[in-house]
């Protein structure tokens, strides 16, 4: 039952698509195996925490990363509704610096995203009372969350939201990513490697 697993431009940024087995029951599959993250030439992906967001339509969260160290990898998955989910490359030095990857999360599809340490996330909730399911490679320690501007001009992330996103007070205000990087936020590309 191996899943689809597809590169993005952003070293690290996995996309997974899983075998799904429908009968007259409904549908079977594997969200992850974990040799396959490995295989894939990242680090060892050992969940450590889960957590779950459910939102309304119209909700923009993120973008949000980890300091390094601890880092974080995280693998996302859209268990109910739809997102538009946004990873950013927010590690100084690395070929794809200020970069993104958009892919359409949904429960449909089972797709899952492999975000790595240092790789910033947020996305756009398509549908009310959508669900997303992040398994953590490192369990919450408080004070090392990084939030970066998801509306920051300078990485013009296309999140194509046609009113104002709801947004919580913590993220609309977060740094712009020039201004994460002066504070020292950001991880260098060498200490995610």
């Amino acid at each position: 039952m191996a899943a689809d697993i597809s590169r993005t431009a952003i070293p690290g940024v996995l996309i997974f698509d899983p075998a799904r087995i429908p009968d007259e029951r409904g549908v079977f599959y594997e969200g992850i195996r974990t040799e396959d993250v490995e295989a894939a030439g990242e680090a060892p992906f050992r969940p450590h925490q889960i957590n779950y967001s459910v939102s309304r339509r119209n909700t923009l969260r993120g973008v949000h990363s980890v300091t390094v160290p601890p880092g974080q990898a995280k693998l996302v998955t859209c268990v109910r509704g739809a997102v538009r989910d946004i990873v950013v490359d927010l590690r100084i030095g690395s070929p794809t610096f200020g970069e993104h990857h958009v892919t359409s999360l949904d429960e449909a599809s089972g797709r899952s995203v492999y975000v790595p340490p240092g790789v910033g996330h947020g996305f756009l909730s398509l549908a009310d009372d959508t669900c997303i399911c992040y398994v953590l490679s490192t369990a919450h320690v408080q004070g090392t969350q990084v939030d970066v501007d998801p509306l920051d001009p300078e990485l013009a992330l296309p999140w194509g939201f046609t009113e104002r996103p709801l947004m919580s007070e913590k993220d609309a205000r977060a740094n712009g990513v020039a201004e994460a990087a002066a504070a020292g936020l950001l991880p260098l590309w060498e200490e995610t490697r």
